[in-house]
């Protein structure tokens, strides 16, 4: 399933499991979510923390609120 918005940053936590994107919505406004994968299962990424009804004015006020959120963010950014 295609994402319908325009991810500007995807930060992955080493082993390539997780990640957090940051993306842009339509509309201009900001948001973040956190993301998992399975090796095992080929259905790709799905979220793991629902932090993307979030809405923000710039991407680095998502950033910042991703790390606040996220433990394992903060030290790889």
């Amino acid at each position: 399933m295609a994402h319908p918005h325009q991810v500007l940053r995807s930060i992955n936590l080493p082993g390539e499991a997780v990640c957090v994107d940051i993306f842009r919505r339509g509309d201009g406004t900001f948001g973040f979510d956190q993301f998992r994968r399975d090796p095992e299962d080929g259905r790709g990424w799905y979220t793991i923390s629902y932090f993307g009804d979030r809405v923000y004015t710039s991407e680095a006020e998502a950033l910042r609120d991703a790390a606040l959120q996220v433990p394992w963010l903060g030290p790889l950014i």
